[in-house]
């Protein structure tokens, strides 16, 4: 406790908001992987399932909108502490009888839990932006990286969570203890989290929701291409693949998925280190076109190898790793960009715009992933990753560069 007191109050901030962000994730893939592998189970087609998430990524477009404005106006604790509370109502929906676990309900409930996750997510982003003086683009880069890295390696431990928790002690139980942890982190978050984070010194107005900004719009339509790419296989797909094709058990998928997710997100945190210049210059709009074209081949290398039948195991598996080593670089680029890019005065507008976005291609991604599944297959599903990732790089074109950026 010392050693915190001693920390100055910006990092503490840090801190809370990223414990915050690391509480909420984990119980955000433990409870995705359990939706899908427990309805699964119950004989529900690839495109059933998508559909229980439908409700989740439309309310989490409409939520990245609105909330960057509610952010702007009514300060990022209050949204980051609706998003936890939220969290808890949504999971203790799902604590029904099983015979009341309909799937209205459970798309209601995924409804609430899809704009808790982005608010929370929102009020993260946007709350480094005001915690880093805006001449420290280094330091910037860092700790977004951090945040970002660490919260997709939380995540990934709640893909393995939530696989194991399903074979172990079944879905209600799961759901019960996850509930009840998120419910003190909230108790905890509203005593200690500054009631004044992120306010703007101007209250926006309604009509200031979109960006008028060709950096941030340029960004958000790339950053829609690679999200949708990753989800279009991610998602429905390759789980249900791995357990009907390759007949694995749940908990098998579910740490596969947390691997993979969990590598992802550790080499986020590395970032910094990969893509910085060597006269140390921080990333800029050409950095990110020149990750995303090696990305956009390997998903296409994927769907060849499984098509000629060659080692389809080891080339599918072999392939994802490779392409969430690259696809981490290229996602926290983006997320260093937006934050970059934002205004400083009501950041959370711009990154609420940019979440926006990045929600919609996770909508499309999703639909996508059960829809083509059922119809063609996974090889399919990963043409159109290969696609969606060459249209994020054409995209890219149009960052602006900044060559007198440096560290």
């Amino acid at each position: 406790m010392a050693t915190l007191a001693s920390l100055s109050a910006e990092v503490r901030q840090y801190l809370l908001v990223t414990g915050n962000y690391w509480a909420f994730t984990l119980t955000d893939g433990a409870l995705r992987m359990l939706v899908v592998l427990h309805f699964h189970q119950l004989g529900y087609s690839p495109l059933e399932v998508a559909l229980l998430f439908l409700f989740y990524e439309i309310f989490g477009v409409v939520t990245n909108l609105l909330g960057g404005w509610l952010g702007a106006r009514i300060g990022l604790n209050a949204t980051m502490n609706a998003g936890l509370l939220m969290q808890v109502v949504a999971l203790s929906m799902l604590l029904v009888p099983a015979d009341l676990l309909t799937v209205a309900w459970v798309m209601a409930a995924q409804a609430l839990s899809g704009i808790a996750k982005d608010l929370n997510k929102m009020s993260a982003k946007s709350a480094i932006r005001t915690l880093v003086p805006a001449a420290a683009q280094g330091t910037l880069y860092k700790w977004v990286a951090l945040l970002t890295g660490s919260k997709n390696a939380l995540k990934g431990a709640g893909f393995f969570l939530g696989g194991l928790l399903l074979s172990l002690w079944g879905f209600r139980q799961a759901i019960l203890v996850m509930a009840a942890i998120l419910a003190l982190v909230w108790l905890f978050s509203i005593l200690k989290l500054n009631r004044q984070l992120g306010k703007s010194a101007s209250k926006p107005k309604f009509s200031q929701l979109f960006s008028k900004s060709r950096a941030v719009n340029s960004l958000s339509a790339a950053r829609l291409f690679l999200f949708a790419a990753r989800d279009v296989w991610f998602v429905v797909a390759l789980p249900v693949y791995l357990a009907s094709t390759l007949a694995w058990d749940n908990w098998a998928v579910g740490a596969f998925l947390a691997c993979w997710v969990i590598g992802y997100g550790l080499v986020q945190s590395l970032a910094p280190g990969l893509t910085r210049g060597r006269d140390g210059r921080v990333p800029d709009g050409s950095t990110a076109l020149y990750w995303a074209l090696p990305l956009s081949v390997v998903p296409a290398l994927i769907a060849l190898a499984m098509t000629s039948g060659f080692e389809v195991e080891a080339s599918l598996l072999l392939g994802l790793m490779v392409f969430g080593m690259l696809f981490a670089v290229n996602s926290a680029l983006h997320s260093y960009l937006i934050v970059s890019y934002a205004q400083e005065d009501g950041v959370s507008l711009d990154v609420g715009f940019y979440y926006m976005a990045n929600a919609m291609g996770r909508l499309l991604g999703t639909v996508l992933s059960g829809w083509v599944y059922q119809r063609w297959g996974l090889e399919a599903c990963l043409w159109i990753s290969s696609v969606f990732i060459a249209a994020a790089a054409l995209v890219s074109l149009s960052l602006p560069r900044h060559p007198a950026a440096t560290a």
